[in-house]
């Protein structure tokens, strides 16, 4: 029987449709996915994602012991700053795709992803050195406002000013009421908080952020909305855009990617592909002929099957056929042109910039 998030009355209370996801029974979508998607675009959305894992390292040595795990440097970032980062393996491929929150040098917390929890945390468990990782995932739940009316109803039910809390910075405070850590980050290529709150508050924060929020549009968003507003931003998927076989260079965040710090788990092999060269390349591309792009499907050049799309829609707000995939390196300039395999039937397709939809 799938888990359940402290919000799951909620959901069914607002007539939400639940879906298995990742062992979670979680909201796909209230009024419909379109609908919701348009409204984090233009107003803002409330996203349940209390399903995401926490995994924190406290003590002396924290930073050190956290540092050497992900391939971003927290020992450059300031206490209340938070880098999106890679786990990967000795190969250089993700284990995760995560982000880690620097409270100071004796507390590093890092939130993971939902399907990845239990294995991020033996992961972890396993390469740590000095300071050993705890589990604290049942002891948050997590709520994402997102939306360009996001800030307002959060700096209102907030105890204090939030205006210098930029983005991917963090700080504590409450929040209608209840102790929450308030992170600017978010995956919907909006503006937005994600409030990490107690279990036991979730669904009185829950209920105030949309009463708070009624007047400025804002609704209750599912996984649906969340999936589509990534894929128009390029934001890459654990298990669909990278995985163990999908290195950072590959997929075009050599960004999170610090080679030049200290030793972290599969840097030599992001160094050797580095010199070498890399093979493949993630890139976002749009349909020319009819059809909507999906995962798994192959992508064809002169016949010949030469990658695969890994996520793929038509585009709520860019209201074009938009996909992500990899292809051989020379193929990923843009304006290159290839084929994807639909239902037997070759579409064309050529690449294009992203993120595909820019914000503002």
């Amino acid at each position: 029987m799938p888990r359940q998030t402290p919000l799951n009355a909620a959901h069914r209370k607002l007539g939400a449709r639940m879906v298995d996801f990742a062992g979670w029974d979680m909201p796909v979508q209230y009024a419909g996915v379109v609908a919701e998607h348009e409204t984090v675009r233009n107003a803002a959305g409330l996203f349940d994602v209390s399903h995401m894992g926490e995994i924190e390292f406290k003590g002396k040595g924290a930073l050190e012991a956290a540092n050497r795990l992900i391939t971003n440097d927290l020992s450059t970032a300031a206490d209340g700053q938070a880098l999106y980062a890679g786990l990967l393996n000795d190969r250089g491929g993700f284990v995760d795709d995560v982000v880690a929150y620097r409270f100071s040098p004796e507390h590093i917390f890092i939130c993971v992803n939902a399907s990845n929890r239990e294995k991020d945390f033996k992961w972890m468990s396993e390469r740590a050195t000095g300071v050993k990782p705890v589990d604290s995932s049942d002891g948050f739940a997590q709520l994402a406002v997102q939306g360009p009316k996001a800030f307002g109803i959060v700096q209102r039910l907030a105890d204090q000013k939030l205006d210098g809390v930029g983005t991917y910075r963090f700080t504590r405070g409450k929040v209608a009421g209840k102790g929450c850590i308030i992170s600017r980050t978010g995956y919907t290529g909006e503006d937005g908080f994600e409030l990490y709150c107690a279990p036991g508050d979730a669904e009185a924060l829950f209920w105030a952020l949309l009463e708070e929020g009624k007047g400025d549009g804002l609704l209750p968003t599912g996984l649906g909305a969340r999936d589509s507003l990534r894929t128009e931003m390029k934001y890459a998927l654990y298990g669909n855009d990278i995985d163990a076989d999908h290195t950072p260079l590959e997929a075009g965040l050599g960004w999170i990617v610090k080679l030049d710090k200290s030793d972290f788990v599969g840097q030599a092999a992001l160094v050797a592909q580095k010199e070498k060269g890399v093979p493949r390349k993630l890139v976002g591309f749009e349909l020319t002929d009819p059809g909507i792009p999906r995962g798994h499907y192959p992508i064809l050049k002169d016949g010949q099957k030469v990658g695969e799309v890994t996520s793929g829609t038509m585009g709520p707000t860019v209201k074009k056929p938009i996909g992500i995939g990899y292809v051989p390196a020379a193929l990923a300039a843009i304006g290159s042109t290839f084929h994807v395999e639909i239902r037997g039937r070759a579409a064309a397709a050529h690449v294009v910039k992203t993120p595909f939809h820019q914000r503002g």
